[in-house]
C-alpha cells in the first residue's frame, strides 16, 4: 500500500512528462543537433562545426534583421497594450451586464473565425495606392496624391500585426481586472483619490500580471511570425522568421537551425525578463 501511495504521483505526471518530452524537448533538441551539421547545395552533411553561428554572429545583415524584429515586436506591443488595456477597462468598469458583457467579446473573437492569411489579404484593397483608403482620403481633400507608406511598407506590417494580436492582450488583462476586488476602488474613492490616481496606483498595478501574460503572447508571436512581413512589406522589411524561411527555401537547413536557437535564446532572454519583472503565476 505504501509502494503503492508512493509511486501514485509520478504515474500521474508521467502522461503530461511524456507529451513534453516528445512535442518540446525532443524538437528542440533535434533543431539544436542540426544547427551544428554542415550542408551543400543538395545535402546535409552530419557534423559538428561552428560555422552556421559565426557566419550569423558576425553578419551585419544578422545584427540588421534582429533589431527590426525586436522593432517590430516592441511597437507592436506597445500599441496592443493601449488598446487592450482600453478595451478591457471599458468591458470590466463599465458594462455592468455579463450578457452584454459575453456578446461584446463575442464581437471581438469574430475575426478569429477566419485564418490570418485572408484577414491580412483582406487590407491589401483598402491600403493600396488606389486603395480605399487613398481614394477617401483624396476625396475629402485631406491629401492630393496617394500615401505610398500605407502598403507594403513597416507601417502595413505593424497595422496588421495589430489587427491580428490585440486580442491576445485584451483577454488576459480583462481576465485580471474581473478579479479585483471592487470594494479596494471604492475604498481609493473614499481617501480622496482621483479616477486616474485610482487607475495608476490600483488597478495598473493589480493588472501586471495579465499585462505579462499578454505581453508574452504578442512578442512571441510577432518574433516568430514570417508571413506577414511577407505579405504586407512587398519584401521590402526582413524578419529573424522570414530570413529562416528564406534559408530553408534554400535547402540550408543547418543554417536555419542555428538561427532558430539564437532567436530561441533571444525570446526566452525576454519573456525571463517579464517574469522577473512581473509574478505571473498569479494569474495560472
Amino acid at each position: 500500500m505504501k509502494r503503492a501511495a508512493y509511486w501514485a504521483p509520478y504515474l500521474q505526471v508521467t502522461p503530461l512528462a511524456l507529451v513534453f518530452l516528445v512535442f518540446l524537448v525532443i524538437p528542440i533538441a533535434t533543431i539544436v543537433v542540426v544547427s551544428f551539421f554542415d550542408y551543400n547545395t543538395t545535402q546535409i552533411i552530419p557534423a559538428f562545426l561552428r560555422q552556421n553561428y559565426e557566419e550569423l554572429l558576425t553578419s551585419p545583415v544578422t545584427w540588421q534583421t534582429y533589431l527590426q524584429t525586436i522593432e517590430f515586436a516592441a511597437i507592436t506591443w506597445l500599441i496592443t497594450f493601449l488598446i487592450g488595456f482600453t478595451i478591457a477597462y471599458f468591458l470590466a468598469f463599465y458594462v455592468r451586464s455579463t450578457t452584454l458583457q459575453t456578446v461584446l467579446f463575442l464581437v471581438c473573437t469574430i475575426p478569429f473565425w477566419t485564418s490570418n492569411v485572408i484577414r491580412m489579404i483582406s487590407w491589401i484593397p483598402f491600403l493600396g495606392r488606389n486603395g480605399l483608403a487613398n481614394m477617401t482620403l483624396m476625396q475629402l481633400g485631406l491629401i492630393h496624391e496617394p500615401l505610398e507608406f500605407l502598403l507594403y511598407s513597416n507601417f502595413s506590417v505593424v497595422l496588421v500585426y495589430v489587427h491580428l494580436y490585440t486580442l491576445f492582450m485584451v483577454v488576459p488583462i480583462f481576465n485580471s481586472m474581473m478579479r479585483i476586488d471592487r470594494s479596494l476602488l471604492e475604498a481609493a474613492l473614499d481617501a480622496g483619490a482621483t479616477g486616474w490616481q485610482t487607475l495608476v496606483n490600483v488597478i495598473l498595478p493589480l493588472c501586471k500580471p495579465g499585462i505579462a501574460i499578454g505581453s508574452i503572447f504578442v512578442v512571441t508571436i510577432v518574433m516568430g511570425d514570417f508571413v506577414t512581413v511577407r505579405m504586407m512589406s512587398g519584401g521590402l522589411s526582413a524578419s529573424v522568421a522570414l530570413m529562416m524561411a528564406n534559408a530553408m527555401s534554400l535547402l540550408q537547413y543547418p543554417a536555419a537551425a542555428a538561427n532558430a536557437v539564437i532567436l530561441l535564446i533571444v525570446v526566452l532572454m525576454i519573456v525571463a525578463a517579464m517574469m522577473r519583472l512581473v509574478d505571473i503565476r498569479k494569474e495560472l
